[in-house]
């Protein structure tokens, strides 16, 4: 009978080029209980917009089906029934959008549908507009707000409110029989999975897990395409998921199994550990930073401990130390993408007023793009991976320009 739609988006506006990033349908029957749901993340190929709000990240969406492999699927969940939603204009401009941006003319109007939110001003009068004050009033059940699945779920049993309340016939009658004969285009139906959000506090795994434990292994592993690419990755002591992507890659080009990486891993922390005891202080700064290298790379504090204690004494072969070739100095140029707090402008600001340029798009010349989310999909993060330029999340920014001007050093 009805299929209760919700959109979390990049946006407010299709024309600004604003893509849907999770959808969600509910199924209610005539008598308005529920008989069916579905949702999914949807990868819109670009910056996610507001974060803060929506909660899904770039790691989550990067990995999803792109609405063109979740097309045909959807359209099976909305044939023959009324489509309906909070705001309907709002979801039905997003999905004439995403059809249209694959070729594919579907039978979607406002008019043709129900529209909660217009629906509230007959059966809750004197109510707000939105979904949270409209179940509030209609005595439903606290929900999660700015998820596609809670708020689709939720409008659907505002509808069962509606339904309960109208009697059967319900006044809209010939918008159900209208939408039994509406004509949908044969659209493929791809076999792609659904990809949900991550549960609250849920951790992504560790990118070791993902190689390949194998025979046989190497002595003396030669890793320097993989060792250059971490350390690029640690620049900002943040290994992004596009970042543990790019090394399983890498591991998996030239051969390496599981152990062979750990053994680098090691190495690498020996190098920095070698670094540390240099002067022969450790502060606890070093020790901090070692102890975050050693997390990123799946090693333990004991790992550490070891490192240290081998390059005090002289225990280990000297390992490959070199001054880090990037530095950030003034004049450089900085780019920055992405919803921030506080505003991009004051980030801005606060670079030139340390001597840096900023740019609006990436160029060969951009020495950094700082990205609110270093796994965005936007155009700039395209076009630095392109050039090779680092994308570091703001934190990491801030110590960077903390430092500006100071040579790094690096295993």
């Amino acid at each position: 009978m009805y299929a209760v739609i919700d959109l979390e988006t990049t946006g407010l506006r299709t024309s600004w080029h604003d893509r849907i990033v999770e959808v969600a349908v509910v199924h209610v029957d005539e008598a308005g209980e529920i008989t069916d749901e579905w949702c999914s993340l949807v990868n819109p190929d670009r910056d996610l917009g507001p974060q803060v709000i929506h909660g899904i990240s770039a790691t989550e969406a990067r990995r999803a089906p792109r609405f063109e492999q979740l097309a045909g699927h959807l359209a099976g969940l909305l044939r023959g029934r009324v489509l309906t939603a909070h705001n309907l204009h709002f979801d039905v401009s997003f999905l004439l959008s995403e059809y249209q941006r694959v070729g594919i003319q579907v039978p979607l109007d406002p008019t043709n549908g129900l529209c909660t939110m217009r629906l509230a001003s007959h059966f809750l009068p004197s109510v707000g507009r939105s979904l949270y004050d409209c179940c509030r009033i209609a005595g439903l059940p606290p929900y999660q707000a700015h998820s596609a699945l809670h708020d689709a779920r939720a409008a659907a049993q505002l509808l069962g409110h509606y339904l309960t309340a109208t009697g059967n016939p319900p006044p809209w009658a010939p918008a159900l029989a209208a939408a039994t004969t509406l004509t949908w285009p044969p659209i493929p139906v791809g076999q792609v999975a659904p990809v949900h959000r991550r549960a609250p506090g849920s951790r992504e795994q560790h990118f070791l897990a993902r190689l390949v434990d194998r025979l046989p292994r190497l002595n003396e592993p030669q890793g320097d395409a993989y060792l250059d690419l971490l350390d690029r990755a640690l620049l900002d002591r943040h290994i992004s998921a596009t970042e543990a992507d790019a090394l399983v890659a890498t591991a998996e080009t030239i051969g390496l199994a599981r152990a062979d990486v750990e053994h680098l891993h090691r190495a690498y922390l020996a190098g920095l550990a070698q670094v540390a005891v240099e002067d022969g202080i450790v502060t606890a700064s070093e020790r901090h930073d070692l102890d975050q290298v050693a997390e990123l790379l799946g090693l333990q504090r004991c790992d550490v401990d070891n490192a240290l204690a081998a390059a005090c004494t002289g225990g280990i072969p000297q390992q490959r130390r070199r001054v880090d070739t990037w530095k950030f100095q003034p004049g450089d140029t900085v780019v920055f993408t992405g919803a921030m707090q506080p505003p991009r402008w004051e980030w801005e600001e606060e670079a030139r007023a340390a001597g840096l340029q900023v740019g609006d798009n990436i160029t060969k010349k951009t020495r950094l793009l700082v990205a609110a989310d270093p796994d965005t999909m936007s155009g700039k993060a395209k076009k630095a991976h392109q050039y090779g330029i680092p994308i570091v999340h703001p934190a990491a920014y801030k110590r960077m320009l903390f430092n500006l001007g100071t040579p790094t050093t690096a295993s």
